[in-house]
């Protein structure tokens, strides 16, 4: 964790220096070489505390979706993520708390993703008890959308730095290219529940466990997961 805190500082200090000397030179081929960069920022950046990414587990376990979906619902929160952030930084400064300091939060928005992410994991404890293991078309989408309205501090930073020197189209390209490297990023650990989860129903049905018991179960725990993250967030 150590490591992953000295990355995001430098990260910090190298968006800093990289649109300070875009809007000095203006020199686009500098900005399209730190594209690159802004991928593996992106990367790095998922790996640290936060992105949903422990909702989006639980989601995942307790859902029927193949990987391919699961991928599909990560990718959806990590543009949510990055989208909201650019929404904020361009159009909805009232909302960030005061000073750089606080740039990356938006009350509000933190506020009403929690609550729904609660009545989410109620919902998914109700189809346990009720035996349904049906899920909606679109209700990987929505938890998304849902879990990914939190902003992601890494791109208001940037967006704030680069709108403060009056280059706003590089934190934009810069946002595009980290959205991606989160994306890859929440994928993998996608990729890794829904198989994680094929496995342990597959390996407990070859010992006579009930498939269907084990898809109530696991629908069971992740709703109650979600339910008690979002109610740690909303008292925190």
């Amino acid at each position: 964790m150590d490591w992953l805190s000295g990355i995001q500082g430098w990260i910090h200090q190298s968006v800093r220096d990289q649109f300070t000397a875009f809007s000095t030179a203006g020199d686009w081929t500098a900005m399209a070489a730190i594209l690159p960069l802004g991928l593996v920022f992106g990367m790095v950046h998922a790996l640290t505390p936060g992105h949903s990414k422990t909702l989006l587990v639980s989601y995942l376990v307790g859902s029927r979706l193949s990987v391919l979906r699961g991928i599909g619902v990560s990718s959806i929160l990590a543009a949510t993520h990055v989208l909201s952030a650019v929404v904020i930084a361009l159009v909805a400064t009232e909302l960030l708390s005061r000073g750089l300091a606080g740039a990356g939060r938006a009350p509000a928005l933190e506020w009403v993703s929690r609550g729904v992410l609660v009545m989410a994991g109620l919902w998914f404890l109700i189809q346990a008890v009720a035996g349904s293991g049906h899920h909606a078309r679109h209700e990987g989408a929505a938890f998304g959308v849902v879990a990914g309205l939190v902003p992601c501090p890494l791109t208001l930073f940037a967006m704030i730095m680069a709108s403060a020197r009056g280059v706003p189209a590089a934190g934009l390209g810069f946002a595009g290219s980290m959205m991606l490297g989160i994306a890859i990023t929440l994928g993998a650990v996608a990729t890794l529940a829904v198989l994680g989860r094929a496995g342990i129903v597959e390996a407990l049905a070859r010992y006579g466990a009930p498939a269907d018991r084990l898809s109530r179960w696991l629908t069971g725990a992740g709703g109650f997961l979600l339910a008690a993250f979002g109610l740690y967030e909303l008292a925190a």
